[in-house]
């Protein structure tokens, strides 16, 4: 995890120093929540809208950290775990994106949030779909259900249709740019309809091989 590690640990470096620097450039009170027509409907004080993210950021990556050392099957996540680190680098360049689009927006920049994040959503979703097809058994990463965690093989199945249906997700999920009226649909819909469909097949394919 080297370089990657190194990638990330700018990005994150980079979140702390935008916040310090634009510190005294921005409102007393920063939008912080969007609704369902990326529309800004709710507000925090500065200092928690420039380091809410890089210290929620920080706390994700240790996290990240802590998967591999402390998973009872860690050997497992050794054999995807170049796959895993692109994951980590990529959540990390999704919060950044996040927190530049929140500071442009107090800025005095206005657009559709939901628009604008629909393609960092559709990247994040591609590439869990690379990731769940790469994935080896282990109790954190992946469609963890009592039926794949039961079973490798059906583990594997569910993670090869898995992997699918989240390319298809972030695919759909692109969509979004061009038709900002629908994003927020168009993002979360298929990904909570493909995490549902994927552990009810869990479920069968478990049952179908008892």
């Amino acid at each position: 995890m080297k370089k990657t590690g190194i990638i990330i640990a700018v990005i994150l470096l980079l979140s702390f120093v935008t916040g310090i620097y634009l510190y005294g450039q921005m409102p007393d009170m920063m939008a912080s929540h969007w609704n369902i027509s990326g529309e800004v409907d709710g507000y925090m004080a500065k200092f928690w809208g420039l380091f809410l993210v890089p210290l929620i950021s920080a706390g994700l990556l240790l996290l990240f950290i802590a998967i591999p050392k402390i998973d009872p099957l860690k050997t497992n996540i050794g054999k995807f775990r170049n796959y895993y680190d692109r994951f980590v680098l990529l959540v990390m360049s999704f919060m950044y994106y996040v927190y530049l689009l929140t500071i442009l927006w107090s800025m005095g920049m206005k657009f559709n949030m939901i628009q604008f994040l629909s393609p960092a959503l559709a990247a994040l979703f591609y590439y869990c779909g690379i990731l769940l097809s790469k994935a080896k058994q282990n109790w954190f990463i992946g469609i963890r259900t009592p039926w794949t965690l039961s079973s490798e093989k059906v583990w594997n199945k569910t993670h090869r249709i898995g992997g699918k249906l989240f390319k298809a997700a972030g695919m759909i999920a692109l969509l979004g740019v061009i038709m900002p009226d629908y994003a927020i649909y168009l993002v979360l819909l298929p990904v909570i309809l493909f995490a549902v469909y994927t552990i009810l097949y869990s479920y069968l394919e478990y049952n179908k091989g008892k």
